[in-house]
């Protein structure tokens, strides 16, 4: 008697012939194609064409062929199409079907449960669909990836708000030891959250401050999107709430110090620079960082502030002898730039630069204020001869670089010209250039050159070489050789007469050598002489530029006004109006003025270089919230 084994085997037996035998003699038949599959290109799948489908929102064809790669290859891939695809065409009860399904299969994964809610909420099911949520999160495992898949299944559902209870629960139930702070940093930004993505940020230097600068990277992405500034604004509060509140936590003045170098927000900067030296010991790094930062963006007083700081560390410090050159340098700009500097100024400048050199010598490092203190010496002080010697001691200094040795030269030619020297000037300047032809330093020395052959009379050999430097590397001497080249082609009188355009460059020659009584002098000599002449606009412009420096700022205003007012369609009238604009916002504090000259810059002049500065000046004015 065979018993069940022995009926088992002989089973299995029969059915393995019978599939060699099958297998051999009889062709299945192909799955019939269903009518859309026929237009199909013959080397697509039907899975890439089922995604076209469902790309186009061709819907019901995409179900249809979803459902057939699902019943033979199941795969969750293609079950999250034919889910969807079935919700779109709203086929909610064969969707849901598929569903349960899943969720008896793995009834340890809630991500099918949020698939279940978002066709209940799809069919009209609000309510049931928040429970069905509310039940995927008690399911939640303490496992990483189950809780990624279940914020990840609420997030395509739209469902962001679950996604962010999901990270937190999953927070929770893996007791801190991972802190999904970049998930819902991100969640956050999908919502417009800023604050609470930020704050989430924060949060992970709490937990590792290793992330630091991943941090800086991620918020810097997002500040470059910032077009109405708020985001700036919300980061700034935030960073500032933190440091107070959490004092010893230095990543937090270390991430602050960050954020204000990327906003130029210098004084900010140099308090947590300090902040920063102090209480980690350092040599002054950051201290000497802002400070040059700060000098590079024209800031003196906190560019002064941060060497001063340095000084005061003493004399063992690596920036000590370093900060004592740089802080005069840097009083050197603040006073040359301002529009009329006091004696007194000058004369406190020049026994500061005296004693320094007298203490730490005439050597290369010194190079700078060597430089500087010449020509306030020749400039400003009116002793060119004591500039001369010095200059001629740089240059022949061993040990001085050849570029340094060259911007000495460069310094000395301008004494020469300052003195009437041409000659010498002229040879210094050429000296330079051959030198350094393919460098911006040697197009510098060649419009200085141009300059000078301007400044005597030469003006077609001026205007010929000016031309030349248009096409300069340089995008300041390249636009300064075209306004010389069109300031010389519109005032070469007709009858090859040059008396108003030598009057101008005797003006700008005498402006040059800081002399602007002289200058204005002979500036209104030409509008004595003539009774209309193309270079009025220039002369009523030159004018108001050396009254902005002597500091009368209400007749540089008029003088502005003349040269858009008279001459709308001349070369000056858009700079006139960028220059007022700036002149009423800054001095003379008229704000409305100073946005009628933005507005009329963009309106009546769209190709003008000043636009986009006059645009963002204007909404600044207005009110919006830019930086």
């Amino acid at each position: 008697m065979k018993g069940p084994g022995t009926s088992y085997l002989l089973l299995l037996l029969w059915i393995s012939l019978a599939h060699v035998v099958y297998s051999q003699d009889v062709t299945l038949p192909p799955r019939p194609v269903l009518p859309f599959q026929q237009d199909a290109q013959p080397n697509v799948t039907d899975e890439q064409l089922a995604i076209q489908f469902y790309q186009s929102r061709d819907f019901v064809k995409a179900a249809e062929l979803f459902e057939r790669i699902y019943d033979s290859r199941p795969s969750y891939y293609v079950y999250q199409y034919l889910v969807m695809a079935l919700v779109e065409n709203q086929e909610y009860g064969k969707a849901e079907k598929i569903v349960r399904k899943c969720i008896k299969a793995e009834p340890d994964s809630p991500r099918y449960l949020v698939d279940l809610g978002y066709i209940l909420y799809r069919s009209g099911n609000p309510d049931k669909a928040r429970k069905t949520y509310e039940e995927a999160l008690k399911k939640l495992a303490p496992s990483q990836q189950s809780i990624f898949d279940l914020a990840n299944a609420f997030m395509m559902k739209g469902e962001n708000e679950y996604a962010i209870q999901t990270y937190l629960k999953g927070r929770q139930l893996m007791n801190y030891t991972y802190p999904f702070g970049f998930e819902l940093a991100g969640v956050y930004e999908r919502m417009g959250d800023f604050k609470s993505a930020t704050e989430e940020y924060l949060n992970l230097l709490e937990f590792n401050e290793a992330y630091l600068n991943t941090i800086q990277d991620r918020i810097q992405g997002l500040l470059s999107f910032d077009v109405n500034n708020e985001k700036n604004e919300i980061l700034r509060k935030v960073l500032l709430s933190r440091a107070q509140k959490n004092p010893d936590k230095v990543v937090y003045a270390a991430l602050l110090w960050w954020y204000s170098i990327q906003q130029k927000d210098f004084d900010l900067a140099l308090i947590q620079a300090k902040a920063l030296d102090r209480r980690l010991k350092e040599n002054g790094d950051k201290l000497v960082q802002v400070a040059n930062l700060a000098l590079s963006n024209q800031q003196f007083d906190v560019a002064e502030s941060a060497f001063q700081a340095l000084i005061d560390k003493g004399g063992s410090s690596p920036y000590y002898s370093y900060s004592r050159r740089e802080l005069i340098n840097t009083r050197y700009r603040k006073i040359l730039s301002s529009p009329s500097p006091q004696k007194q100024e000058l004369e406190n400048l020049t026994g500061s630069m005296v004693k320094e050199l007298k203490d730490s010598g005439e050597s290369p490092e010194n190079i700078t204020l060597i430089r500087n203190f010449a020509h306030l010496e020749g400039f400003y002080n009116h002793r060119p001869d004591s500039a001369i010697s010095l200059l001629n001691r740089a240059i022949l200094m061993a040990g001085i670089s050849n570029e340094d040795k060259a911007y000495c030269k460069m310094e000395l030619a301008d004494i020469f010209l300052f003195t009437g020297e041409v000659w010498e000037a002229t040879l210094l300047y050429q000296q330079v250039y051959q030198d350094y032809k393919n460098d911006v330093l040697g197009q510098e020395a060649k419009f200085k050159n141009t300059k000078l052959s301007f400044y005597i009379g030469e003006f077609m050999w001026a205007r010929a070489q000016a031309d030349i430097l248009k096409a300069a590397t340089s995008k300041f001497i390249a636009n300064d050789a075209l306004a010389l080249s069109l300031l010389i082609g519109e005032n070469l009188d007709p009858d090859s007469s040059t008396v108003a355009l030598e009057k101008y460059a005797r003006a700008d020659l005498l402006d040059f050598r800081n002399e602007p009584g002289l200058a204005l002098q002979s500036l209104d000599s030409i509008l004595t002489t003539f009774v209309e002449h193309p270079i009025f606009p220039y002369v009523f412009y030159k004018k108001a530029v050396i009254k902005l420096r002597q500091g009368k700022f209400a007749e540089a205003d008029t003088l502005l006004e003349l040269v858009f007012s008279l001459y709308p369609e001349g070369v000056l009238a858009d700079e006139a109006l960028m220059q007022r604009g700036d002149l009423n916002r800054k001095q003379l504090n008229d704000p409305g003025k100073a946005m009628d000259c933005y507005r009329e810059i963009i309106d009546k002049y769209p190709a003008s270089i000043f636009v986009p500065e006059a645009r963002r000046q204007f909404r600044k004015l207005r009110g919006d919230n830019i930086p």
